[in-house]
């Protein structure tokens, strides 16, 4: 059985999405630019034969503006809670009483993320080699969260957006007796200054190539790669 993996996504919409790139980025390539981070990690999954891929996105009542950005059979599942924390929860939940070993939620912000990373993380859980699999970002987060079993506690009251998130994250589930695995770290495309560490991190050996991503920007920077 494949490993469900899942995109957390907002729908790209102009002065929605990625507003901290605006600048160097008007608001209207940051959208732009959130629509090829996501169709990148789509036809990233999709190279991995162990992965079932989805997205788990928000508005929910936007969804056929998604479903057109998305190549057919791309599962959609809207993102239900309060907070990250309640919908992480809730899709990864989800996704495990459904009957898979395991279940992961990945971002859409780490365009150049290694494939192997994301294949690493489906091993661990389809191994039953650990209970939780985390993928380190040098910003204190996490851009992939992979569990086993349901593990509502590692959500509840989390300090979201903030550089606690990863060591919380590994003392609670070192708390509650959960085998850990943790993957390389990576980075997120978050502010004007981490795109030129993603024209770096292109160059960077087993760092995927996300050919949307970098034809927008050559395109709408004049990149030369």
């Amino acid at each position: 059985m494949r490993i469900p993996v899942a995109i957390m996504a907002k729908v790209p919409a102009a002065g929605e999405v990625k507003t901290r790139l605006c600048p160097p980025l008007t608001p209207a390539q940051a959208a732009g630019l959130a629509r090829c981070f996501l169709q990148d990690r789509i036809a990233q999954l999709r190279e991995i034969p162990t992965v079932a891929p989805a997205v788990a996105f928000t508005p929910p009542e936007r969804e056929p503006e998604l479903r057109a950005l998305l190549p057919d059979g791309v599962r959609l599942v809207p993102q239900q809670g309060a907070d990250l924390g309640a919908r992480l929860d809730r899709l990864l939940t989800d996704l495990l009483a459904e009957g898979a070993v395991g279940a992961i939620a990945v971002d859409a912000d780490s365009p150049t993320l290694p494939t192997e990373f994301v294949g690493r993380a489906c091993v661990h859980l389809a191994e039953q080699e650990a209970d939780v699999v985390l993928g380190p970002c040098d910003d204190g987060g996490y851009y992939l969260i992979g569990l086993g079993q349901a593990a509502p506690e590692l959500f509840r009251e989390m300090p979201w957006s903030t550089p606690a998130v990863l060591d919380e994250t590994v003392a609670r589930a070192r708390r509650l007796g959960l085998r850990l695995a943790l993957l390389p770290p990576w980075f997120d495309v978050d502010r004007g200054a981490d795109l030129e560490r993603l024209r770096a991190s292109a160059h960077t050996p087993g760092a995927h190539q996300p050919a949307r991503t970098l034809a927008f920007l050559a395109r709408e920077l004049a990149w030369a790669l």
